[in-house]
């Protein structure tokens, strides 16, 4: 940060980010050097073989060229590892030294041809030991040259033209309003463009329709603002999100203020029924992970599934059930059966159909909670990733309830679908004709729990009694009157840090400012930050220790844009860029604050003892407040506590917690009569 410019233009990659790369070349290029110094040094004087002229003149230049490589690789790493991430004066001269590195690549290319000529011409006669080195040295030279090209184009930025273009114009002549206009609409424009390509490059194996293209432009437009008021390189951002953890691991292990839980109280319009929740969640989240079909049971049971799974797919289907989408063998429907321990006559209705905005869910008859549920799948292909970056907001207007409600819009459309499903297919009449008695539940993990959610919003004027679990569901789906309104009759399920619980455009916005301002802040090198960073989160240890402000200068001093970056603002470097003009640091939200839905438990991992082939791991769990999942939590864990098998196992760990305290209980009470 700032990103560097080379060739007149600006490039994905910072002055500071050479010194790994060029170090890892730089050890390569050495032992390179050495084992052919070592070469020539054994076979000065038997040049007189076959081709031994060329051989020797070869050496002796490669020998030249290597030296030369590494003495520029030697100063570039150097050079790299001076300043900090917000400093970059220091490293000023690095481009010049690029400069000269690229440059040694054609002489390199040149000799490189050279050697491959030599080693493929068959009248050469010369040690064959001498000819394998010159190969390996053909190879490696190709391989290097290989890599090089990959790297540049990783770290070409399509938007460097055109951001370098428009800070050179700005200072060397005072624009117009409407020319600077212009400007920034085409710049934008583009951006958007490039986002969209990009979207539709990972998206390639996929059928695209008029939905795609709809959410690929949304999308891209997302991207595009969220990204376009920072300076922020990749490897910014990984010291950043270090530094973070590190910081967060500091402020918890001090004392503090008590956490912002939410206690029943007997004036509490809820009941305390944590526990009975909890064996609810823990029964219900066992539909929520089986929707997800062969794919979740196959990773929970590696060794067996298979095996278990080959006697269902040959049986037939009973003609009763409606089964949608594609599953030939029968192994989705297999891997639910077993998941859930249902049997084929239970089930109503399974839908594997996938589309963007369209979610594979299945309706069934669960005897035990005397209960129809639908369980709705989670994110597992591209369409659903897809409808999950959908994350602008639509109004969801409910009648008799509440009237332009904000939600999420891909998850919403999500939910739309299988409402229509539901209603209009009648599966739902089909269901309660087979059982007028039972209560609906709606459950699903993950993108399933937001679409369950809100899909539980909708059904409930028709379905007073019903139910929802949403395990894991994405921050950022409710505004604050449906969340409000969803306590009556949804649960949420978190565990832990999990980052997907925690996701929304206001926490991405806020994680964005706390990473540019603590690497802003921070007064050592990225380099180090990196090092120290990764054999903190491998073997932990005490979190680093820097500065919390720039030299102890008031915050509210700073009030240039995002980087916070004094010098830049200063100098006016055309290296930096803010595409929406001055974002200060304490400029209001861009978007509005979404939140979970209903009330939530927090389930929160107590005791971890791990031996060499066991580990203990207790749970506890307590009911929390939506603003506790109001910012991104850094930690190794933010992901696996998003997983709904690990998620399964905190359940089933409370459940059975509870099970053996109440025996507990009951053998004191019987040995106390006695």
């Amino acid at each position: 940060m700032p990103g560097m410019v080379m060739f007149g233009r600006r490039w994905a990659i910072g002055s500071d980010d050479f010194v790994f790369p060029g170090a890892f070349e730089l050890f390569i290029r050495m032992i390179w050097w050495i084992g052919m110094l070592v070469l020539y040094s054994m076979h000065k004087g038997n040049f007189n073989c076959t081709g031994g002229g060329l051989l020797h003149s070869y050496l002796l230049v490669l020998l030249i060229l290597l030296a030369a490589i590494i003495c520029a690789l030697s100063a570039i790493v150097y050079i790299s590892m001076q300043g900090t991430i917000s400093n970059p004066g220091p490293r000023k001269s690095l481009p010049k030294l690029l400069y000269t590195r690229l440059a040694l690549y054609l002489p390199e290319f040149v000799w490189a041809v050279v050697g491959a000529i030599w080693v493929s011409d068959t009248s050469v006669h010369c040690d064959k030991t001498v000819v394998n080195v010159i190969f390996g040295t053909v190879i490696a030279s190709w391989v290097i040259i290989i890599f090089t090209v990959i790297a540049v184009v990783i770290v070409f930025d399509p938007l460097g033209g055109k951001k370098t273009l428009y800070f050179t114009e700005c200072v060397d002549r005072n624009l117009e309003s409407s020319q600077s206009g212009q400007l920034f609409y085409n710049v934008k424009k583009t951006a958007t463009r490039v986002w969209e390509k990009r979207i539709r490059l990972l998206c390639c194996c996929i059928v695209q329709d008029d939905d795609h293209r709809v959410a690929f432009t949304s999308i891209a437009e997302l991207f595009r603002t969220y990204f376009s008021d920072t300076d922020l390189l990749p490897s910014d951002i990984a010291a950043g999100l270090t530094l973070l953890h590190q910081e967060q691991d500091k402020v918890e292990t001090c004392p503090k203020e008590p956490e912002e839980v939410l206690t029943q109280s007997p004036t509490s319009p809820f009941t305390d029924d944590l526990d009975l929740e909890l064996d609810n969640a823990a029964h219900f989240m066992l539909f929520a992970a089986a929707a997800y079909g062969w794919p979740y049971y196959i990773f929970t049971n590696p060794m067996t599934a298979l095996c278990k799974l080959n006697g269902d797919c040959c049986r037939n289907r009973v003609t009763e059930m409606d089964i949608i989408g594609g599953d030939r063998l029968n192994i989705h429907f297999g891997s639910i059966l077993k998941v859930t321990g249902l049997q084929y006559r239970d089930f109503i209705h399974v839908s594997f159909h996938n589309k963007i905005f369209e979610i594979p869910f299945f309706v069934a008859l669960d005897h035990k909670k005397e209960a129809i549920v639908v369980a709705v799948r989670g994110t597992l292909s591209f369409e659903d990733i897809l409808t999950d970056l959908s994350a602008d907001c639509e109004e969801l207007t409910l009648e008799d309830v509440l009237e332009n409600g904000l939600v999420h819009k891909g998850i919403t459309q999500a939910a739309n679908y299988i409402y229509r499903r539901l209603i209009n297919d009648g599966i739902l009449n089909q269901a309660f004709t087979i059982a007028p008695e039972y209560k609906l539940v709606i459950v699903g993990h993950s993108l399933g729990g937001g679409t369950a959610a809100i899909l539980a919003i909708m059904l409930r004027n028709s379905f007073p009694t019903l139910r929802c679990y949403a395990f894991s569901p994405p921050g950022g789906l409710l505004c604050k009157s449906l969340a409000e309104y969803s306590k009556h009759f949804i649960v949420s399920v978190i565990l832990g840090k999990d980052l997907v619980a925690r996701l929304s455009m206001p926490t991405m916005e806020d994680l964005k400012r706390r990473i540019v301002r603590i690497v802003a802040n921070c007064n050592k090198p990225k380099y180090r930050i990196l090092l120290h960073g990764c054999w903190y989160e491998v073997f932990g240890g005490e979190p680093d220790n820097f500065p919390m402000e720039l030299d102890g200068r008031n915050q509210d001093d700073l009030t240039q844009p995002l980087l916070a970056e004094e010098s830049l603002m200063v100098h006016r470097s055309l290296s930096y860029n803010a595409l929406e003009g001055d974002s200060p640091l304490n400029s209001p939200p861009q978007y509005p604050c979404q939140y979970l839905p209903g009330r939530i438990i927090h389930i929160v991992e107590e005791i971890s003892s791990r031996r060499w082939c066991s580990s203990d791991v207790k749970y506890t769990a307590s009911w929390s407040k939506q603003t506790a999942f109001s910012n991104i939590l850094i930690s190794p864990k933010m992901i696996t506590d998003h997983m709904q098998d690990v998620v399964l196992k905190a359940l089933k760990n409370l459940s059975q917690e509870k099970t053996s305290c109440i025996s507990c209980r009951s053998g004191d009470f019987n040995t106390n009569m006695v």
